[in-house]
């Protein structure tokens, strides 16, 4: 084998090996589900409970709001991973919740996760009692 194929050869596997490593370090890279659910997950061991309010439900997310140090945050929640667990009239979900925070970034919080709910489901006001019965 002659001087100039060796090296070409040897460039070669080096930068297999290059590509390989880079590969195995990196990773391969989350889906964008991914990442939101290890957010989730993260804030449901490690967040900060606090009192929230439920003040808006549009499809699958959920609008609430609630006060850390003096400042009001309103976030909004995509709940379209749980929707087989919530009540199918989604104004049953309105009113009193609890929301984990991340206590870096109080506008990083969540109202359910796969591990933990904040959601406290009113019960539906019986029909004789709406009408002033």
């Amino acid at each position: 084998m002659n001087p100039t194929a060796a090296i070409v050869m040897l460039g070669a596997v080096a930068g297999v090996l290059l590509v390989l490593c880079g590969w195995l370090l990196i990773g391969r890279r989350r889906t964008p589900e991914e990442m939101e659910r290890a957010r989730r997950l993260l804030l449901s061991a490690r967040g900060r409970i606090v009192e929230a309010e439920i003040t808006d439900i549009h499809g699958a997310l959920v609008g609430y709001s609630y006060d850390v140090g003096g400042v009001t945050y309103h976030v909004v929640q995509d709940l379209t991973p749980f929707l087989d667990v919530l009540p199918r009239d989604a104004n049953l979900l309105i009113g009193p919740a609890t929301a984990k925070y991340s206590t870096g970034n109080p506008a990083n919080s969540i109202l359910v996760s796969e591990e933990w709910s904040g959601i406290r489901m009113a019960r539906p006001i019986p029909i004789a009692r709406q009408k002033g019965a």
